[in-house]
Order: structure tokens, then C-alpha cells, then sequence
């Protein structure tokens, strides 16, 4: 049995020159029958053919197995034809043909990337993140860190070394008192920076355990050393939680996967200042680190509510200078009603 004939143009594929011809369907046999002007009847098995995807304007082709194609302007003819023929086209074709089909795609495909965003990326970055070696989030750290000071950004602290050595041992102890509470803690390395140019008075901790502090901030809080305590205590919350290294990896899930397998990070660590410069921390984050900061501090015997007082200071600081700010650091977010309020619930 056969299909219907149509007219269309045939070019044998060794040369320019166009002929006329004829084509029908051997459904029998699943063959495509090629009858050129002026030549011998040519079959191709059906499978062999193929046959691009129907555009709405232009020229419908098929393209041959030994090189040569057919053609034809008449779309209306080539599309009666293949319905006649039982051509029929996948669900794909037909869905790229229509534009609320288009639309219908697009915004489902709008809605997926939000919902991945939203819960897929980070659950699946919290995952990666457990599988990293620990070499590889303290280069992370170190890189960052490496960063920064080499663009200047951050400076060498102006503070004398026993006044850093204080600050440094302080909350050493205080993070020893607080075991019970906190249980087991990270490892953390404090490095005191003059950050005027980015930060002001500020901290923020880095993958791997570095913590950044300013000599702005260790200034502000020269007379509360227990609210000095509250900030780095909330900034070891965060290495605690790995949230800087789940935050490199959910803005860079594609490399840091690919990283994870290949075993090559150079393509995350490369990218790790710029996503730490623009990517901020969730507010779930800034809640994990507030809770690990408030037991830190019940557990070193210092009453949280001192926190209120970095708050307020750090608010008058921020409108106070115009400047840069690196949305990790913990004062680059103004504090909100909840976050006070749970420092001063905790007593």
C-alpha cells in the first residue's frame, strides 16, 4: 500500500542543480519511494530518512541518507501530504508550534528554576557541602581571605598586638565555658583587620573556619566585650553550619558538583570572591547562627541581651558612612524587630 504522490524539488547532493520529483510512501515495506525526473526510482528505509521538524514559514525539506534532499515552498501540499502519508508529528514539534503552548512551557519552566532555587538548590548544596573534604572549604576560606587583602579591601589591623591577643583569648574561653551548651565546636582562626574602606565596624566568617573581625567594630565595643563575644559567637554559628561554603556552592551548584567529581576545584575557587561579595546569607542562616551565638553566650555565663547594644551601634555606624559592603558581613543587614527581640528573650 501506498501513499499519495507529492511534487517537490530534488537535489542529488553532487550538484547544485535542481530537478523535479515525485514522492510516496511504501508502508508496507516502510519505505520512502524517490522518483527524480529523467532517473530510476530510488528507495530509502524509512528509518534512514530524516526528516527536520515542521517550521511554521519556509521551506519543508527531507534529507536523504546518501547526501541528497528534498524540498518544497508549498507548505500547505507537504502538510496535507504527510497527514494523508500518516507522518505524524512528536508532541515536542506540536508544543513548539503553539505559542500557549510556548507560554504554558515557559511559565512551568519559570516556576521550576524558583522552586529549585527556593528548596532545591539549597537542600542539595547542604549535601555537596557534607561530602567536601575539609582541605577543600579551608582553601575556600584562605582564598577569599587571600582576596580581599590583596585588593586592598581589607588592610592590616591598626590595633597593638595585646589588644588583639585580649580579644582573641577572651572569647577562647568563653567558647570553652560554653561547651556544654554548644557541645563540640569548629575550628576557627580570628584575623583583626582595619576593613574601613569595605566593612566599617563589622565581622564575617569565611568557609573553613577563618572569622574576619574590623577594628572598627573592636572599637565600638571596646567597653562590651561580652557583646564583642555575641558577634564572633554568632560568626562561629555560621562555620559551625558551613553556611559559607553552602552559600559558595548554591550560587555555583553546576561547578561545584562538577568539582566534586572530577576532583577539581579550581573552577569554584576562582568564582568563590565574587559570589562571597554579591550572594548574602538566607534569613534561616542568620537565625542559626543568632541561636548558636545566644547558647555561646548563656553557656559562657553572659547575658544575651548585650547583643541589643551591638545593634543599635552598629545602626547609627551604617548611616553614618556611605561605602561598599560585603553581604555576608553581619552588620551589612539592618536587624529587625525579631532578631533583638530574640537576644532579649534569651535571658
Amino acid at each position: 500500500m501506498n501513499s499519495p504522490e507529492l511534487q517537490l524539488s530534488y537535489f542529488d547532493g553532487r550538484s547544485a542543480r535542481e530537478r523535479g520529483a515525485s514522492i510516496r510512501l511504501d508502508l508496507a515495506r516502510r519505505e520512502l519511494l524517490v522518483q527524480p525526473q529523467s532517473d530510476e526510482l530510488r528507495r530509502y528505509a524509512m528509518r534512514s530518512v530524516h526528516w527536520p521538524e515542521r517550521q511554521r514559514h519556509g521551506q519543508r525539506q527531507v534529507l536523504l541518507p546518501d547526501g541528497g534532499v528534498l524540498s518544497t515552498s508549498d507548505a500547505a501540499a507537504w502538510d496535507a501530504w504527510a497527514a494523508a502519508a500518516g507522518l505524524t508529528e512528536s508532541p515536542t514539534v506540536r508544543w513548539m508550534q503553539s505559542w500557549r503552548y510556548v507560554g504554558v512551557s515557559l511559565l512551568l519552566l519559570v516556576a521550576l528554576l524558583a522552586a529549585g532555587w527556593r528548596w532545591g538548590a539549597p537542600l542539595a548544596a547542604q549535601g555537596v557541602v557534607a561530602m567536601l573534604p575539609p582541605g577543600a572549604e579551608r582553601v575556600v576560606g584562605e582564598q577569599t581571605l587571600q582576596y580581599l587583602d590583596e585588593q586592598e579591601l581589607l588592610k592590616p589591623s591598626r590595633l597593638d598586638a595585646a589588644r588583639r591577643v585580649q580579644i582573641e583569648q577572651n572569647f577562647a574561653a568563653a567558647a570553652q565555658r560554653a561547651l556544654p551548651l554548644t557541645g563540640p565546636q569548629p575550628a576557627w582562626r580570628l584575623h583583626l583587620r582595619d576593613g574601613d574602606k569595605l566593612l566599617g565596624p563589622n565581622a564575617f566568617a569565611l568557609p573553613g573556619g577563618d572569622i574576619v573581625l574590623t577594628d572598627s567594630l573592636a572599637e565600638l565595643l571596646a567597653d562590651s566585650p561580652d557583646a564583642l563575644v555575641g558577634v564572633l559567637g554568632h560568626e562561629l554559628g555560621h562555620v559551625q553550619r558551613r553556611h559559607g561554603m553552602r552559600l559558595v556552592v548554591q550560587a555555583g551548584l553546576v561547578a561545584a558538583v562538577a568539582g566534586l567529581v572530577v576532583g577539581d576545584f579550581s573552577t569554584l575557587l576562582a568564582g568563590v570572591p565574587a559570589v562571597l561579595s554579591q550572594a548574602a546569607y538566607s534569613r534561616d542562616f542568620e537565625r542559626e547562627a543568632d541561636a548558636y551565638s545566644r547558647r555561646l553566650m548563656q553557656g559562657a555565663g553572659i547575658r544575651p541581651e548585650v547583643m541589643a547594644l551591638f545593634f543599635e551601634r552598629v545602626a547609627k555606624a551604617r548611616d553614618a558612612r556611605q561605602g561598599l559592603r560585603l553581604p555576608i558581613a553581619i552588620a551589612s543587614h539592618p536587624a529587625d524587630e525579631e532578631r533583638i527581640r530574640f537576644f532579649r528573650d534569651g535571658n
